[in-house]
């Protein structure tokens, strides 16, 4: 009976690798992903979610295409393929086609939801995607692609990257996004309630910190940020009356770093190199106080370079935007223990990003 059933699942491997070899759906999927990103992409831009959240019922697509003055054809068929990709249902009546939201797009894709991540979505279209264009000159080349996407020099990789005010708003409002569905994650993957001194390196926006002190009311923690990312900061993002999160102005890889109980390092170490890495790590390894530590929130790529797809993917868009790369557990505890950290741990939390303890 075990030989049989090991039979049945050796044919029905060599039928699965035929049927890729007669009609290779797989490689069209592939083909065809960035269509439909550029279609989610644009039905957030012109408002479509927006408008089927706040109408008091489905639309039909005319409707929607005069309220958001787009022409009738093309709407209609940017609605269709949105329901295809199960972002929009549609319910057929006598007069037509009349659409909805799904409840996936009122969550994630409109602007007024808590979890929205509209504007990480159109980073990813307005930034991210020119980037890409140059993928080959990336590989190619070994580095980021700003000059040719923007023609702006990436000597000073987040010069290049907060190449105007509103570019630096825009990614800051899509790291925001990312931390209200994975923030909370992270920063409870360990108990971190004994620090209660912490400092957020490249804390940006302040979405993980706002987590931290919700999870931890007992600690502070302070944005330590570049000068105008920190000013933006405090007039967008941190009300003034939150008194547990303070701000530090300042180049954490040049400037002092002050004593805390722990430093947090999210989607920090990703953007460079190992020796870069090995700097800012023996940098805050100094810092420290004896027992604290440092947390690590990053993307994790398997030891045995199976994936995960998602970080395989990000590890790419390090190479069009930054200098670093994704790195596996075991890449990153080396780089913690070459800098005196020690009781080194991993957790994996089951989403897009991962936490590391280090403790001094």
């Amino acid at each position: 009976m075990t030989k049989a059933r090991g039979s049945l699942t050796v044919r029905r491997r060599k039928m699965s690798s035929t049927e890729d070899l007669d009609y290779p759906q797989l490689l069209f999927q592939y083909n065809n992903g960035f269509l439909v990103s550029k279609i989610m992409f644009t039905a957030c831009e012109l408002g479509v979610f927006d408008l089927l959240l706040e109408s008091e019922g489905p639309l039909s697509s005319d409707a929607i295409a005069e309220r958001l003055g787009t022409s009738a054809s093309g709407m209609e068929r940017l609605l269709d393929a949105c329901v295809g990709l199960k972002l929009l249902g549609v319910e057929m009546k006598s007069e037509g086609a009349f659409y909805r939201n799904t409840e996936l797009s009122n969550l994630y894709l409109t602007k007024s939801s808590p979890k929205s991540q509209y504007h990480n979505l159109m980073y990813y279209s307005k930034t991210v995607y020119l980037c890409w264009h140059y993928l080959t000159d990336a590989v190619r080349d070994g580095k980021n692609q700003y000059e040719r996407a923007f023609g702006v020099s990436s000597k000073d990789l987040f010069e290049a990257l907060y190449r105007s005010e509103e570019e630096m708003i825009k990614f800051m409002y899509g790291l925001n996004a990312i931390w209200s569905i994975c923030g909370r994650d992270v920063i409870g993957a360990f108990d971190l309630s004994p620090f209660t001194i912490i400092y957020d390196l490249g804390g940006c926006a302040g979405g993980l910190a706002q987590e931290c002190i919700s999870l931890y009311p007992n600690s502070t923690v302070t944005i330590y940020d570049l000068p105008k990312v920190v000013q933006v900061a405090k007039e967008r993002f941190v009300p003034p009356e939150e008194r547990r999160i303070t701000f530090h102005e300042g180049d954490f890889f040049k400037d002092p770093i002050p004593e805390a109980d722990l430093y947090i390092l999210a989607r920090i170490l990703h953007d460079w190199a190992d020796d870069k890495c090995m700097q800012l790590l023996a940098k805050i390894h100094k810092a420290c106080k004896p027992g604290g530590g440092v947390l690590l929130v990053e993307t994790l790529l398997n030891e045995d370079k199976t994936g995960p797809l998602e970080t395989q993917l990000y590890s790419m868009n390090m190479l069009v935007q930054a200098e670093g790369k994704e790195r596996t557990p075991a890449e990153y505890s080396k780089l913690l223990a070459a800098a005196g950290f020690r009781e080194i741990q991993v957790k994996k939390t089951g989403k897009l990003y991962d936490a590391i303890l280090g403790r001094k």
